[in-house]
């Protein structure tokens, strides 16, 4: 039998309604009296870390989280996570980013209805989860409605439909079906080595999106405040203004004094290319730094932990430039 632990976080999966709406109500141990009937052919622990809704999930919590997994994570054959839906995918992209190489599935589950409702979708996610936990492919991941996504790679674009997640650009790990859980042959290659625990995370970064008539003062300002990193969601391939309003003027001085500036596309998929346009390719030679086809949930939470990891900026730019875990991912097509 495979060994599991499940840690639960709170969310909308362990939720109860209240005199003020549906908050985190149901413990560790309740969630798995509820999913019981799932649980025949594994060994299932679970431990409680916290009850919170996910809107109040920060990065001191992603690295209490990444902690007690990298604790535990030679004890159990995989490690199940139940997390609230809305930052579920920072969650998991810090995750991937604090745990690289780590020899075990971690899974990330959560549901857009509380398992009390006799119309969840808490149970089938739950079963995915495990599933996927006991499949011996080591990375941590995210599933949801049948899909297994890459913690990277996946991004809540629903707010009410159980399809809540996608993976954006990127193959799924695995689906379920009637044939079972099929398994993304790529996601069974270890890349060698043992886990190293990285969880700390700067939370001096500001995510940007532009819109027309941004004022290039904001730059200013946020170096005012501390601000040691942005990360701009641009217009389209990859465009800024400077016509009238120049950023590109003040990114580069804001380059210059030593801020990280990554960019990429407001575009949800395929991604950003600032050598097309003369909007863009101003901007890149003012030493930012473009991400691609990588999500905004990644780009923002590799950066928190690229500043929290590296002491000089061309250590951090260096870095953010790598594809460590496929948060470049590429528009491979396997079991769409």
């Amino acid at each position: 039998m495979n060994r599991i632990l499940m840690l639960s976080t709170g969310g909308t999966l362990a939720s109860s309604h209240s005199e003020n709406g549906l908050a985190p109500g149901l413990h560790g141990n309740d969630i798995l009296d509820r999913i019981s009937g799932l649980t025949d052919g594994f060994l299932v622990e679970e431990e409680e870390l916290f009850m919170l809704d996910s809107s109040n999930m920060q990065p001191e919590e992603w690295s209490v989280i990444a902690q007690r997994v990298y604790e535990r994570r030679k004890a159990y054959d995989g490690i199940v996570i139940i997390h609230g839906t809305d930052t579920l995918a920072y969650t998991a992209s810090a995750l991937s980013f604090a745990l690289q190489q780590i020899e075990i599935p971690v899974v990330l589950t959560g549901s857009q209805v509380s398992i009390e409702n006799p119309i969840a979708d808490a149970t089938e996610n739950c079963r995915a989860a495990l599933h996927m936990a006991a499949s011996h492919c080591p990375g941590v991941y995210v599933a949801f409605n049948r899909k297994i996504m890459l913690g990277v790679r996946a991004s809540k674009v629903r707010t009410r439909s159980f399809d809540a997640f996608e993976s954006i650009d990127y193959p799924y790990a695995a689906r379920i079906n009637s044939g079972g859980l099929l398994i993304n042959p790529e996601m069974k290659k270890h890349k060698g080595g043992e886990c190293v625990l990285r969880e700390r995370f700067c939370t001096d970064v500001f995510l940007l999106k532009l819109f027309p008539g941004i004022s290039p003062d904001i730059f200013s300002r946020l170096q005012e405040m501390g601000v040691r990193g942005i990360y701009i969601e641009a217009f389209g391939i990859g465009g800024l203004p400077f016509e009238r309003r120049n950023l590109t003027e003040v990114i580069g001085k804001a380059v210059a004094d030593g801020m990280i500036i990554a960019v990429g596309s407001q575009c949800l998929y395929e991604g950003s290319d600032f050598t097309v346009y003369e909007v863009g390719r101003q901007v890149l030679a003012q030493g930012v730094i473009e991400t691609g086809n990588m999500t905004s949930e990644a780009a923002v939470t590799k950066l928190m932990w690229a500043l929290g990891q590296y002491r000089t900026p061309e250590e951090v730019k260096s870095v953010m430039r790598q594809n460590l875990l496929g948060e470049m991912g590429n528009t491979m097509n396997w079991c769409e």
